[in-house]
């Protein structure tokens, strides 16, 4: 439970992070490109970085270095903070410490999914996962919300609240323990910080599961455009901008509170697929809208259907990999993830500049659909896969 609420805080606070860096930006430049950069900023450090972090994940205690990294994000929300109150934000801070944040990412993310499994048994594997990710969404559903408010208190005050969490969430995870027993020092070759490539390349339907989240979240995402939305289309405030980045989070809590109850048993790669195609059709409905309303709704309904996808992925990812190989498989894997994010807020940012927003998030939902349909083509084995943990 101390991995679990040090999560919880964490994730509430990098959230919060990056509704302010989001609106800090647009506010200072105006420009939809700049806010896909400060998507591609995190993403190229989080690329450099993560093969030596899965490396050393495998090889260090992985809990320290989660705490670690929550170390280095209170640092981020303590130098932003005393810029935002001495009035020295600039566009180019923003992005230095967006990218600083891409390289904690390389060494959080993978850290924390290796950490769960050696935490609870596998036959409780996928519940695990599913509440795991609860709480991880309650948090994205709080930390815009709460960004959102703060936010009018001044952006110096919302960093000072970061900067908190990011202090609770280091001491709780210093806590957490587990049967760490170090193994044998071996120097890093390249073939030792390139098995995870080889491990998931050799299993289709870990490559196809994994590869189908990239090129979805890839087409489809829409984070870095819904400053665009909330100001031009929606005529809101950062209050309005907090929703809509929780939105989603709190269609993908109801759907991790869901499978945790009642985990997915049989035909895990049909309701995958067409979780991905859900997902691009409620951007469809996202881009259409001018209502507040009904794009939260839309919104919601694309974050359930991607906690499916979630869920399946990292259950079948944990599951087929060695304990031994769980630091660089996941730093892979977040590699997928990180370019799906953050590439895909820059590819939303800079097609938005072109043919502006309505056209890239069309774009992108089309785009995703067809992913999701080529994806059970390609991986049959992944279309055709039933169940997620062996019948016992």
């Amino acid at each position: 439970m101390r991995l679990w609420f040090a999560r919880l805080a964490g994730v509430a606070a990098s959230q919060m992070l990056l509704v302010a860096l989001g609106w800090e930006m647009y506010a200072l430049t105006g420009s939809t490109f700049d806010l896909g950069l400060v998507g591609l900023v995190q993403f190229v450090p989080a690329l450099a970085l993560a093969l030596p972090a899965g490396h050393a994940i495998d090889r260090l205690h992985r809990a320290r270095i989660v705490a670690a990294c929550f170390a280095t994000m209170l640092v981020a929300s303590l130098a932003l903070g005393a810029a935002a109150w001495s009035g020295t934000t600039s566009r180019g801070l923003l992005l230095a410490l967006a990218a600083a944040l891409g390289a904690v990412r390389a060494f959080w993310m993978p850290a924390q999914q290796a950490l769960v499994p050696a935490l609870v048994p596998t036959a409780l594997l996928p519940r695990a996962l599913a509440f795991s990710s609860s709480g991880m969404q309650g948090a994205i559903v709080a930390g815009p919300a709460i960004g959102g408010f703060v936010f009018v208190a001044g952006a110096a005050t919302l960093y000072a609240t970061c900067a908190v969490l990011f202090a609770l969430a280091t001491a709780l995870v210093l806590r957490v323990n587990y049967g760490f027993v170090p193994p044998r020092a071996e120097p890093a070759t390249l073939r030792s910080l390139f098995a995870g490539f080889g491990f998931i390349r050799a299993r289709p339907v870990v490559l196809g599961a994994i590869s189908l989240d990239l090129f979805a979240v890839l087409l489809a995402g829409v984070t870095a455009l819904l400053p665009v939305y909330a100001k031009d289309v929606l005529g809101t405030d950062a209050w309005g901008l907090g929703l809509l980045r929780a939105a989603p989070a709190v269609g993908a809590l109801a759907m991790a509170l869901v499978l945790a109850r009642w985990p997915l048993q049989r035909r895990t790669g049909a309701w995958l697929l067409g979780a991905v195609a859900l997902y691009g059709a409620t951007m469809l409905g996202f881009a259409v809208s001018t209502s507040l309303a009904l794009s939260l709704a839309a919104l919601a309904v694309g974050g359930a259907a991607d906690m499916v996808s979630i869920v399946i992925r990292q259950t079948l990812v944990q599951l087929e990999t060695p304990d031994a190989m769980r630091g660089r498989v996941s730093a892979v894997n977040s590699i997928f993830i990180g370019a799906s994010n953050q590439l895909g807020e820059f590819r939303a940012g800079a097609m938005a500049s072109v043919i502006g927003p309505f056209g890239a998030v069309v774009a992108g939902g089309l785009g995703t659909i067809a992913v999701a349909a080529l994806w059970a083509r390609l991986f049959p084995a992944l279309a055709r896969r039933d169940r997620l943990v062996p019948a016992p």
